[in-house]
């Protein structure tokens, strides 16, 4: 027996070709301190260069450096489909003396972004909003070291809620193997130590081949990523690559037994791109969302109790007000009846009529009071 079909199995391609012809957003920031190879990197991954003007700070320039932010934004093509790319550095972090509070800077445009789409999608008009929300933050942690320094865990302390952290070790080739090993144990135990909540992988679906689920267990563990970045193209046996060149050796940026370039760039771009999309929007967006909507709330309600006191008060001034009326008024009452008692008393008596009448001026003066 034959079997019909209605034809809604091709709704797929229909959103497929919707998103391809509508393009796709991503928004990546990039922190660390200067020297560690963030530009170098950004180009290795998109195969471009986002700051050819950029021009390297005299050391003066650096004495009261403050944490700025420079959003650069580009659009790639590849196969048809097109993504606009928006880049966010943070130059000045962590270069002053005082560090202490120089992650304010991020988390102030990070929210502003999330502030921004809120007033967008809370407006009349929400045809066009764009979304500039950072998707996620590249953090750059410096090869030197033992683990995670105050400053580190700081900004993941206070950012790990608000955009999907990556950790990654820069200029990874000033180390050995095993030196990668141990600072890579090192970090993921300060991590967990101190609560930090990095970037989650999801867990992959039962249906997924079993190629795929080996490269995600690889992802897994190699976080943080130990990497590499270069703009040169070496020339090595009449074969190109993206490399390093050294007196010992060439080190290759594509190697995955050289560093974790590659799984890095797996990572971001072909794999997990759609689910820090996902993630930034049902779960960091919607926890901001949630905080603004109570926060209106309760001004709101602030605002309807101060207002029911100050009509109440009202209230309890006309209420004294009348009570005070109504307490003259029966007094006055009170008087022209004694004073009519008094004037029938002299009447009786046969007192002197001009007393008489000056106590009748005197209840008349009453009745105008």
């Amino acid at each position: 027996n034959g079997q019909e079909f209605i034809g809604f199995a091709t709704l797929p391609e229909q959103v497929h070709r919707k998103s391809v012809k509508r393009g796709f957003d991503f928004t990546l920031m990039v922190v660390g301190e200067s020297g560690l190879g963030k530009s170098t990197l950004i180009n290795s991954l998109f195969l471009t260069d986002l700051y050819k003007e950029r021009q390297i700070p005299t050391g003066q320039s650096l004495v009261e450096k403050t944490v700025s932010i420079e959003k650069k934004t580009i659009e790639i093509e590849e196969r048809g489909v097109k993504l606009r790319l928006t880049v966010v550095d943070t130059p000045g972090f962590g270069d002053a003396v005082n560090c202490e509070e120089c992650w304010k800077s991020v988390e102030r445009y990070v929210d502003e972004q999330f502030n921004k789409f809120f007033q967008d999608e809370s407006g009349l008009n929400r045809k066009n909003i764009q979304d500039h929300r950072v998707h996620c933050c590249l953090y750059f942690v410096p090869p030197y070291g033992h683990g995670l320094r105050q400053m580190d865990v700081e900004f993941m302390r206070r950012l790990h809620r608000k955009v999907n952290i990556v950790p990654v070790i820069a200029k990874s080739d000033t180390l050995t193997k095993s030196e990668i090993i141990k600072l890579k144990s090192n970090i993921m135990n300060d991590i967990e130590t101190n609560k930090i909540k990095i970037y989650q992988f999801p867990e992959c679906d039962s249906d997924e081949d079993e190629e795929f689920k080996q490269q995600d267990r690889e992802l897994k563990a190699s976080i943080p990523f130990a990497v590499i970045g270069s703009n040169c193209v070496i020339e090595v046996a009449g074969k190109k690559m993206r490399g390093r060149q050294y007196p010992w050796g060439i080190v290759e940026v594509e190697n995955a037994a050289h560093c974790d370039f590659v799984k890095l760039r797996t990572m971001l771009i072909s794999t997990h791109m759609q689910d820090m999309k996902e993630v930034t929007q049902d779960i960091h967006y919607e926890n901001f969302r949630a905080q603004c909507i109570s926060q209106m709330q309760q001004v709101a309600l602030k605002e309807r109790n101060k207002l029911k006191r100050e009509s109440a008060a009202n209230f309890d001034t006309v209420g004294d007000a009348d009570k005070l009326l109504q307490q003259k008024d029966e007094e006055i009452r009170r008087m022209q009846e004694m004073m009519r008692q008094m004037q029938e008393k002299l009447k009786e008596s046969g007192k002197d009529p001009a007393k008489a009448l000056s106590l009748e001026k005197l209840d008349w003066m009453l009745q105008d009071a």
